[in-house]
């Protein structure tokens, strides 16, 4: 690229990340607080983000497993619940809650309910910000919690960590299964794709585009390019001048996006379960189609929606079972720098 053209990009997306923080700054009116706790924030928490709507049955479970991994403190928005969610979280002592009954798709997939948080309670914070089916995993997750991962990543100057999004499922149909909301989805979903993905450098923002998975090789077989990104950066060691592009896919300034090298050593990085295909996605899935906030153009993943609202079985003979982060290491689904294998 011309060193004028490389000017002029990087000229571009300054004003696109000050426009983001602008509309985030804008977006703050929509919130309106329910338990604002965010006083008992410890100068070194490790803080939560999400958006979520009707996830009863996935925030016990969630806040369980991201708490044993050491989130002090959840920044939670709810969009207009109505199965019991904000009032389940609004009695977490752990958890600050707003409330908002604005678009989703048009405050950018909630991101700019999330930017306006963060700038307002991350800087100098690492961040998880993760949707309520994400469950993050790194390598040594169950002998090191996020306190001792962070202060390995800033040993090497690593500022960011990214993840492939592991589309979990069962063997039979989702509404074949039984879950019980307190236990691990995992042993509901205990399957994945371990083959058929690939990546791309996208070169303006200098992110990997990653895609495969069992929702491309079952949804998107006949058009791959629609399906959806399955590489994020959920862990970040967060400045209120940074701000998520696209879902937790990119970010910007675009050097945050690097996520595959730290100081000329392989980055470390992780996995986030996803726990989308439980029991009752089918419905869900009739439910968002309706609503149709959750694409840009949402009329043209209305094949999606119906295929899911079909109750699908997703398995096939080559499905592989989850066993553990070292597992996922060794398929090279995510990369375990120095972590003790033993």
């Amino acid at each position: 690229m011309p060193a004028s053209r490389s000017l002029l990009t990087r000229y571009k997306l300054r004003l696109r990340r000050k426009r983001m923080l602008w509309r985030a700054f804008r977006s703050r009116h929509n919130l309106t607080p329910v338990s604002r706790r965010t006083g008992a924030i410890a100068r070194d928490d490790i803080l939560l983000f999400a958006t979520l709507r009707n996830e009863m049955q996935r925030v016990p479970w969630f806040l369980k497993h991201y708490r044993g991994m050491g989130v002090g403190h959840f920044l939670i928005v709810d969009n207009a619940s109505d199965d019991g969610t904000a009032d389940y979280l609004r009695t977490e002592p752990d958890v600050s809650l707003w409330q908002t009954d604005a678009s989703y798709k048009a405050s950018r997939f909630g991101m700019d309910w999330i930017t306006w948080l963060q700038r307002r309670y991350a800087h100098g914070h690492w961040a998880v910000t993760v949707d309520a089916d994400e469950l993050l995993i790194y390598p040594g997750h169950d002998t090191r919690d996020l306190r001792r991962l962070t202060a390995d990543l800033a040993q090497f100057n690593q500022r960011v960590m990214g993840a492939i999004m592991l589309d979990l499922y069962p063997k039979g149909s989702p509404d074949a299964q039984s879950y019980d909301p307190e236990h691990d989805p995992v042993q509901v979903l205990p399957w994945f794709d371990a083959w058929g993905y690939q990546a791309q450098l996208q070169p303006k923002m200098g992110n990997l585009w990653l895609q495969g998975g069992a929702r491309a090789r079952c949804f998107f077989s006949s058009d791959p390019r629609r399906a959806p990104t399955m590489n994020k950066i959920p862990l970040v060691h967060w400045d209120r001048s940074y701000v998520y592009v696209n879902s937790t896919h990119n970010l910007l300034p675009p050097a945050l996006n690097q996520t595959w090298e730290a100081q000329g050593r392989e980055a470390l990085s992780g996995a986030l379960l996803h726990t989308k295909f439980l029991p009752g996605s089918p419905a869900r899935a009739r439910r968002e189609k309706a609503r149709a906030e959750h694409f840009s153009n949402s009329k043209a993943y209305d094949d999606y929606y119906d295929a899911v609202a079909q109750n699908p079985d997703l398995w096939e003979p080559q499905s592989t079972r989850l066993t553990g982060w070292r597992q996922l290491v060794d398929l090279g689904l995510m990369t375990g720098g120095d972590v003790d294998r033993d």
